[in-house]
């Protein structure tokens, strides 16, 4: 006769299979060859949600449960948070049930899924690891939660999903974000850019216009500011009728704020764009023929330029 503690981790195993087994069945994987495959999730029907970076070609077969397969084609990118999403032919398969990030801890218990080349389901484990507030990746783009999990993702598994003790999908899990290392992109990142790629074909992304270049700002000109800039952005060029052209900015302004921030490299420039939307208007601080000077600006979209 067993121990109760056997039949414990006898049972947990059972429904740990159970849920494994539901939750693949919103798993695909995408062929673009015979060698090699990446995974992929069905977000909504006909609809495949996948990595970016993993999935570089626009026409794939996508393998199916139940051993079936459908021709794939790409429907949008957005490589700022790593996402793709293709629409296959085969309109038969359930889509993931989707569970909420913002419930994880440190320390719950989850499961990576994925689809091989052959068409078989595969599954790695471990806890989250780590959880942190919203972040930017080194591309610009916003995800709404940080999660690490202690989870092996071999090769083929970026893409697939990130699974919860009850078969809920809570992110798509990549490598191609931090150096290789293993996070997720949670559910309502998915679901936002899912939804944007799917109404417009691209992420829109709020744009200025210029070319800029870094200078250290004169003491006199300092002493003129009302802020603590010490540095700006020389504007070297203007797009032709761009959102900073049609607002009036002029070659040799220098920038030193924008929505009360101050700029002394791009990339502080890029964080802040990242809290904004196309359309928004936002006031630049610069510096004109040695004057203080301020001009609004509303944000274009760089991709209906």
């Amino acid at each position: 006769m067993g121990s109760p503690g056997r039949a414990i981790w006898a049972d947990f195993s059972d429904e740990l299979a159970l849920v494994t087994e539901a939750a693949g069945q919103s798993v695909v994987a995408l062929q673009a060859n015979e060698t090699h495959a990446t995974s992929g999730v069905m977000w909504q029907q006909g609809v495949v949600v996948t990595a970016n970076h993993s999935a570089p070609q626009d026409a794939v077969t996508a393998l199916l449960p139940g051993g079936k397969s459908a021709g794939a084609r790409i429907k949008g990118r957005d490589p700022s948070t790593d996402l793709a999403i293709f629409t296959i032919e085969s309109k038969d398969e359930p889509p993931a049930v989707r569970g909420d990030a913002g419930l994880l801890r440190v320390g719950h218990f989850v499961l990576a899924l994925a689809r091989t080349r052959r068409g078989n389901l595969t599954a790695s484990s471990g806890i989250i690891s780590g959880l942190m507030d919203g972040w930017q990746t080194w591309r610009g783009g916003h995800i709404d939660r940080f999660i690490r999990p202690d989870i092996t993702l071999y090769r083929g598994y970026s893409g697939g999903p990130l699974v919860n003790t009850k078969g809920e999908v809570v992110g798509m899990n990549t490598t191609g974000l931090r150096r290789g290392a293993p996070i997720a992109v949670p559910t309502s990142t998915v679901t936002r850019v899912v939804d944007e790629l799917l109404a417009k074909g691209h992420i829109a992304q709020p744009y200025l216009g210029v070319a800029l270049q870094a200078v250290s700002l004169p003491d006199d000109i300092i002493a003129k500011l009302k802020s603590e800039a010490h540095h700006g952005l020389l504007i070297v060029h203007l797009q032709n009728n761009g959102p900073a052209a049609r607002a009036g900015l002029m070659l040799g302004d220098i920038v030193t704020e924008i929505a009360g921030k101050p700029l002394a490299r791009l990339a502080r420039l890029h964080g802040i764009f990242s809290e904004q939307r196309v359309g928004d208007s936002v006031t630049l601080s610069l510096v004109r023929s040695g004057e203080p000077k301020q001009i609004s600006v509303t944000l274009g979209d760089r991709f209906e330029q």
